[in-house]
């Protein structure tokens, strides 16, 4: 009996795969003039009554309407979004769309490799286009994401893509971008979420930091010895120390995060990052002086402290951005895929805990985009950037107004329907329900 419930499942499953998400836009072959609608330009300025030309997949025109005399005759298409708001493209980084499709099919994921050490690994690789949970992100206005790998102590190498593409090769925006280094702990908790233990000390934290210093001083060593024989590993590493590459630092803890940028910097990593940063608020200053930027982990949480303020993961990103750290918003964690759809609204909270409307934005569109270095081509509404853009009815930070009624990704007009909408429609009509 176990078997057969097996098999049905899995055929369920495989057959949920195999329905794929929307075909793919074709490449921008028409101007397009977006006229009157508010725009949120990503870099903190606002035109309330806005003109925006694309064409080929780049912004051509960004102006106030009222200020301009516009030849629309100029424009193949032109939408009227009067009463709408017009934002960039929302970025999502440290993400693994893509890479799992169903948690309790093992066939279905593929986010983690085996080994400690691991910058070889490329997640680009086993990013799945078609993957049904991307198509239920672009309608919140998530076009953009950073795919990252999990597990070891590195866990690989990430790439960044849009999110309207037939494979991963069409898909990429920035190909291995970064490495991710899990940080080690300083200290341990036993038990559960449902029965905590106590915290200990990791005895282990000292040895394990010198895992990490001797794979760096290999791999800079490496760099620089061609008698050797090949190491793949080591010059997978390459880019940390001729700065081409970003090492994404996790660590939540002051110490930790102390102790990594220390380590980083006197083993000649050019650019970091720290992703999580609990506690980075303490480190402000040292961030700031070193140019460090913070990917904030999901501000949807509880506070992981008894004397921590209860608020304190709504308002890390107003005490950060207050200190001078450039700070982005990640949503790693628990159903982290399905939860991407609610980024906007961890940077609305943000904006409730203190921030303004235009510092939360920059959260996920302009201040991502420079922590990710990809900012010359999106992460704001500006003349020569990528046309990856969205129209929403109103506050694309409030779940309530955040109805996206047009997407674009590189120019090119994307579908906003989803399986799940299609089901909505579909039973809708079968109860005749407006």
């Amino acid at each position: 009996m176990n078997k057969h419930i097996y098999i049905l499942v899995l055929v369920l499953s495989l057959s949920i795969l195999a329905n794929a998400q929307q075909t793919p836009a074709p490449k921008q072959s028409k101007s397009i003039l977006i006229l009157n609608a508010k725009a949120h330009i990503g870099n903190g300025q606002v035109i309330e009554n806005s003109a925006l030309g694309f064409k080929d997949g780049k912004i051509t025109m960004m102006a106030d309407a009222t200020t301009i005399r516009i030849d629309k005759s100029a424009y193949d298409i032109t939408i009227d979004a009067s009463g709408k708001e017009l934002y960039p493209g929302f970025i999502a980084p440290n993400s693994t769309l893509g890479l799992v499709e169903i948690d309790a099919i093992k066939s279905s994921d593929d986010e983690n490799e085996i080994g400690l050490m691991n910058p070889n690994v490329r997640s680009i690789i086993a990013y799945n286009a078609e993957s049904k949970v991307i198509e239920t992100v672009r309608p919140n206005g998530v076009l953009i994401a950073q795919i990252t790998p999990r597990g070891g102590r590195i866990s690989g190498t990430s790439s960044i893509v849009q999110l309207d593409a037939w494979t991963w090769q069409d898909a990429i925006m920035k190909e291995n971008d970064g490495i991710h280094l899990n940080f080690p702990s300083s200290y341990k908790k036993s038990g559960s979420w449902f029965e905590p233990g106590s915290i200990e000390e990791n005895k282990d934290y000292k040895t394990q930091i010198n895992e990490i210093i001797t794979f760096l001083t290999n791999a800079k060593a490496y760099q620089v010895d061609n008698s050797k024989e090949r190491n793949l590993i080591l010059e997978s590493a390459r880019g940390l120390f001729d700065g081409s590459q970003t090492l994404f630092i996790n660590a939540n803890e002051e110490k930790q995060i102390i102790d990594a940028v220390q380590l980083a910097k006197s083993n000649g990593i050019k650019k970091m990052v720290i992703v999580g940063g609990y506690e980075a608020y303490k480190t402000a200053e040292l961030l700031q002086k070193n140019n460090i930027g913070v990917l904030l982990k999901r501000v949807h949480d509880m506070p992981e402290h008894e004397d921590d303020d209860v608020d304190l993961p709504y308002k890390a990103a107003k005490l950060l951005t207050d200190k001078g750290v450039l700070v982005g918003l990640e949503n790693s964690g628990s159903h982290e895929r399905m939860n991407t759809r609610n980024l906007p609204f961890l940077a609305g909270t943000c904006a409730a805990y203190g921030l303004d409307k235009e510092q939360a934005l920059q959260l996920i569109t302009s201040n991502t985009a420079k922590i990710l270095g990809i900012d010359a081509q999106c992460g704001t509404l500006e003349i020569g950037k990528d046309a990856t853009l969205f129209l929403s009815a109103g506050d694309a930070l409030d779940m309530r107004t955040n109805k996206v009624s047009h997407a674009f990704i590189q120019g090119r007009m994307i579908s906003l329907e989803t399986h799940q909408s299609v089901l909505n429609k579909r039973y809708k009509e079968k109860y005749n329900q407006n």
